[in-house]
Formats: structure tokens, sequence, C-alpha cells
């Protein structure tokens, strides 16, 4: 059984932008109000975190803050995914020096590859020798993994996990079977924790957890302990949060709603921009349905 790198809920975590660069100060303050409120794990410099508009500079200095602020409390993934092999193993061997404890790799995008060139390209990003969370999000690379992928990639003993975001149940069915503990699963959507925690999934990597990460705890934490209906419960209530931050694309709408509710978010970056009002009004209402926002 391989290592699991966390379990419950982790924060895929949005990055304050200043006019200058990163608000670092603002940074912290989300970061310790994750840890207080159950967060599980933070991950930094992944979509929600706007990573693909980060100068490689930024892109280091957040995982180093990250790292470094959070101080082995809870677990830290870096975000270390690129289309270019080389500047993806150069990434995942700078998150490890800098103490992080896994990295989330997503599927080589634009270029794309076939199922030969994502082990290969995944085989080669593990052995720079810190723990892999693959990432499947066809939607956004065009690039799927096949079962006979995750089983071949499971092998390596520093691939430990997926964080599998396509949608389709019946994937996770079929690689918890062909991969058992070799590769564990975590949610990457957050309307479907709790079918994935139902199929032996370890959590979530959760956009929700940024504007209420107390709940997204409480669905993990009362799924471990037994107490599925309420985990169940939970999940269908918050529903229309979940909807509503994805009303436009993420990571538009939960920056949004952060700012809403009192953290200085900042601006999304070029090429995000601005919601729609019916985008910001359906937020609002959500926000206010769950006392986040008067």
């Amino acid at each position: 059984m391989k290592k699991v790198i966390f379990q419950g809920a982790g924060v895929a975590i949005v990055t304050p932008f200043s006019d200058t660069g990163i608000n670092f100060d603002e940074f912290d303050r989300i970061i310790e109000d994750q840890i207080t409120n159950g967060t599980a794990a933070i991950i930094v410099t992944g979509t929600t975190g706007e990573s693909a508009t980060m100068s490689d500079e930024e892109h280091r200095a957040a995982i180093k803050f990250v790292v470094d602020n959070v101080n082995h409390r809870i677990p830290v993934i870096a975000g270390t995914g690129s289309n270019e092999t080389a500047y993806a193993i150069e990434l995942t061997k700078y998150a490890k020096e800098v103490g992080a404890d896994a990295a989330l790799v997503v599927t080589p995008y634009y270029n794309k590859c076939s199922q030969k060139g994502l082990i290969r390209h995944y085989n080669m990003i593990a052995d720079a020798g810190l723990p892999v969370i693959l990432y499947s999000v066809p939607s956004r690379t065009g690039v799927s993994f096949k079962t006979e992928t995750y089983k071949e990639l499971s092998k390596h003993p520093n691939i430990v996990a997926v964080k599998e975001a396509n949608g389709d149940l019946s994937s996770v069915l079929r690689t918890r079977y062909a991969c058992g503990d070799e590769l564990h699963v975590y949610s990457g959507n957050d309307d479907q924790i709790v079918p994935i925690l139902s199929l032996g999934g370890k959590g979530v990597i959760s956009v929700l957890s940024n504007v209420a990460p107390k709940a997204v705890h409480d669905i993990c934490a009362l799924y471990f302990e037994g107490k599925t209906e309420e985990s169940s419960k939970l999940q269908i209530e918050y529903s229309d949060l979940v909807d509503a931050l994805f009303c436009e694309v993420n990571p538009i709408p939960v920056k949004t709603a952060m700012n809403l509710i009192g953290y200085n978010a900042g601006k999304l970056r070029m090429p995000l921009t601005e919601p729609e009002e019916k985008s910001v009004e359906q937020i609002k209402k959500a926000l206010k349905n769950h006392g986040l926002l008067k």
C-alpha cells in the first residue's frame, strides 16, 4: 500500500494578487484560516491558484512561502505540472528541495501526448524523488488516462495518487479495481466528494474549501467516522454553493467569492476577466444561504 499523503479535505488554494505580484500578507491570512478550520492539506500553484499566469519566479516563491508558513502542520502539495517534461521535472525538484510533501502534476496540455507519452512523462517526473499525485482534468487539457495507464504508473514507488476531475465515476471504479491501494484517489470535483469516498477515495482537492473549509472538512470527517448519511446530507446542502463557484470558469467565481466575504484575494489575471453580473448575483445568493455573506 502506498503512503497516503493526506486524508480528508485539501484546499486548492487561491493565490491573492496585488498590482505588483503576490500579496503574501493576505496569503498568510488565508493559510492560517484554512488550518484553523480543519483543512487537511494545502495545494498551492494549481489551477485555482492561477499558476498558468505566474512567472517562474512567482511560482517558486508561492511554493516556498506556503511550505515555510505551514511549517509541517499539514501537508503541502505543490502544483508542478507543465506541458514541457523538463520544466515539470525542474519544478518538482525545486518543490522537493524547499520541503513540499508531494507534487500535483497535471497531464500535458495543448501539445498533448499518447498513453505511452504519459507513462514516460510521469515516470521521469516521479524519478525526481517527490511523491506525485497525477491530475486528470481532460476538460482543460484534452488528455485522458486509460485504466491500463494508471495501472502502469502505479508501479512507480513515487506515483501515489490521482486527483480525478474527469467527472466519470465509472472511471474511478475501474481505477480502484485495477490499482487498489497502489494508487489512491482524490475527488477533483466538489460535487463528487461523497461518491468518490464511497469508492474508497481518500478525500478531495477542493475549490469549495476556499470559502467553506469547515463544511468540506466535515463532509469528509463524517464519512470517515461512518456517518455516511450526515456526510451525504452536507454534500447535498452545499450543492448550490458548488454550482455558484463553477458558474463560470474556475477560479473566476471563487476569487470573486473570496473578495465578497472579506478576503483581499485581488484581481484575476488576464486572460481571466471579472464575472458577469448574473454570476455575481448567483455567488452572492449562495454565500448568503450558508451564512457566509450578510
